[in-house]
């Protein structure tokens, strides 16, 4: 949706919108806004710019993404009628307003609104997976939201706020689950097989080549010498040092499609994703019939996890319920700061 393709800024009778909302969504891959009628949630226009990690973006870079999705999102002639900004941000949350990734985004947002014109009397600072839970169909208040892309969290929300949290704990020490951790066990498991700890898998080719090694070490016949494996290892081991942990979730495809083909290995670690993910439901303490909320890759319409843990949670007497992100809940949640009616 663009501007350009907006009914207009205007009412069924011609006159203005006399108030608007606008939601952000702000993950670490990029920042969306999302213009709004505050009558009825109608969108009206929608920008996207840079990264918004609250507590990983500094604020003045954060200041400048926010500045520009809002104002793609809102035309200037309109930018005074703006009546609610909420944004959901990664590394924010609504549970406290002295949290460190809470002060940079009111700071950026504030600063973003200023820059542009807009009145910032009423803003609304949230995480990106508390606005997820908004999106849900009836904007809920309570439940359990999941997040399986990238990394992974659960939490409770009570009253539109974290009460409780599961893992989410980074690269380094959780993300159970996750697109990050099956990436990384997709690398484990090609290691494994070269070094002849574990059993043989296409992952070692598949990932060999995405990783640069030439042709000649990965053997058209599926034979593996040990010559072989030694100069494998030697290619990818160095290719993996070189890169940013976190870029091991580019591997994830890798799994889905090697299992996909029947691939033993690849079809073990996504049935063990899916049971990392349900044990962090589990921890929630959730009761039968609870709202639970997911979002990310992982879990969408067609999601590799999506089936899997399905029927992991309908034993919990859970039905997973998928939004695609937080825009829909950030611009609920503004018309609730506005006063509007959310539901």
């Amino acid at each position: 949706m663009s501007n350009d393709l907006n009914q207009d800024l205007e009412s069924e009778a011609g006159d203005p919108v006399d108030g608007l909302v606008v939601g952000l969504d702000a993950g670490g891959t990029r920042t969306r806004a999302v213009l709004a009628a505050a009558e009825d949630g109608r969108p009206l226009g929608e920008g996207a710019a840079g990264p918004g990690n609250a507590l990983t973006v500094p604020v003045p870079r954060l200041t400048d993404h926010l500045a520009e999705a809002i104002g793609q999102a809102v035309p200037e002639r309109a930018r005074a009628r703006v009546v609610a900004v909420s944004g959901g941000f990664a590394g924010a949350t609504a549970a406290s307003t002295e949290e460190p990734g809470h002060v940079n985004a009111r700071a950026a947002l504030t600063a973003a609104l200023e820059r542009l014109g807009i009145p910032a009397d009423r803003i609304r600072i949230c995480s990106d997976i508390e606005a997820a839970f908004a999106s849900a169909p009836g904007t809920p208040a309570d439940g359990l939201a999941l997040v399986a892309g990238t990394g992974a969290v659960a939490l409770r929300i009570t009253d539109r706020r974290s009460t409780a949290t599961v893992d989410g704990d980074g690269w380094l020490l959780g993300d159970d689950g996750s697109g990050f951790w099956i990436g990384r066990s997709a690398v484990r498991a090609a290691l494994r097989m070269a070094d002849g700890r574990g059993p043989t898998t296409v992952l070692a080719a598949s990932v060999g080549q995405a990783l640069g090694v030439p042709d000649e070490v990965l053997p058209a016949d599926g034979d593996w010498s040990r010559a072989h494996r030694e100069a494998y290892r030697m290619h990818v081991l160095p290719a993996v040092m070189a890169e940013l942990p976190i870029r091991l979730a580019r591997f994830a495809p890798l799994v889905v499609e090697a299992a996909g083909e029947k691939d033993a290995v690849a079809e073990v670690l996504l049935d063990e994703a899916a049971d990392q993910l349900a044990d962090t439901v589990r921890a929630l303490e959730p009761g039968p019939g609870e709202r639970i909320v997911a979002t990310g890759g992982l879990l969408g319409p067609g999601g590799p996890l999506t089936a899997p843990l399905t029927a992991r949670l309908h034993t919990l007497g859970l039905t997973l319920d998928w939004v695609p992100d937080g825009s829909r809940g950030a611009v609920a949640l503004a018309r609730f700061a506005y006063g509007g009616d959310t539901r």
